[in-house]
């Protein structure tokens, strides 16, 4: 059995063995904190260095679940792109894609559609060097990966190696997993959810992952959003209201915005401990 066909936490969990990351391509900056690094690093990847590590351990001496929040993100992408999937959804367009890892988004979506097409896109020069290296598509469906920010949405959509396999006038799955949280008010979020919904077709999909400080204590919550102060993006976690204002226009699927655990688990609910430690809400709405 596969990550992909599993939903539990463990089967996310990286073996991360002796090595890690000690080359970085010319002119990329180790030395200040990466948020898709510091995430591989608590999935237990090897793609990560020093000044991730270390902003890594000041995060989980915070918050400890935020170990088992990130797995918890990745089982959720399994179990909402498969989902997606099987609905005949055939086209994804993946934003914030992070280190390439077990079970990713084209991966899960050609175990069910061969056919399945793929555009990722990312703003960490080292997420798109290791993301085509590692990567290789069902040779039936297609993947490219562009360089983009998603401040930046326009570009993001207009950008050809997301209109090489990405057909507009046909229902798209948009993922938004655990970025939009690093998108402050000052990026003016609600714009940029409208941009990308804006281009999609009835029947389109939007999955979003996001943190809250729902379930933190103040003083907590301010220590760890000190943390990302320091590192390649600000945090800025959303109630469950503001998350769900996310998907206006769109139609929830049951069971609506959740901690993510609760997201239509394959096997046994998780119990109230395993929740007390996730700091993430997720939800998949199709566009009306």
């Amino acid at each position: 059995m596969t990550p992909e066909d599993r939903d539990d936490a463990a089967a996310w969990r990286l073996p991360r063995g002796d090595e890690i990351e000690t080359y970085a391509p010319p002119g990329i900056d180790t030395s200040t904190p990466h948020t898709a690094r510091m995430y591989d690093y608590f999935l237990g990847g090897k793609t990560n260095f020093a000044a991730d590590r270390a902003a890594g351990d000041r995060l989980i001496g915070i918050m400890p679940g935020i170990v088992e929040t990130s797995l918890a993100n990745r089982a959720f992408l399994g179990r909402a792109v498969r989902y997606v999937a099987r609905q005949g959804v055939r086209q994804f367009l993946d934003i914030g894609t992070g280190i390439p890892t077990a079970g990713n988004t084209h991966e899960v979506a050609q175990a069910v559609l061969p056919e399945a097409r793929v555009a990722y896109v990312d703003n960490d020069p080292i997420v798109l060097a290791h993301a085509r290296a590692l990567m290789s598509s069902d040779g039936r469906g297609r993947t490219t990966f562009s360089q983009g920010d998603l401040r930046e949405p326009e570009k993001v959509l207009a950008s050809p190696e997301v209109r090489d396999v990405i057909d507009f006038d046909s229902p798209v799955c948009l993922n938004l997993l655990a970025i939009m949280h690093f998108i402050g008010p000052e990026d003016d979020p609600e714009r940029i959810i409208a941009v990308l919904r804006e281009a999609l077709v009835p029947g389109s999909y939007m999955l979003m992952t996001h943190g809250t400080g729902d379930f933190v204590d103040d003083e907590l919550g301010d220590a760890a959003v000190d943390v990302y102060r320091n590192a390649s993006a600000g945090v800025t976690g959303r109630t469950h209201a503001e998350v769900s204002a996310f998907f206006e226009a769109f139609d929830l699927v049951e069971p609506g915005i959740v901690r993510l655990p609760l997201w239509r688990p394959d096997g046994a609910d998780p119990t109230d401990e395993e929740l007390r430690l996730i700091l993430h809400y997720g939800g998949v709405g199709r566009l009306r």
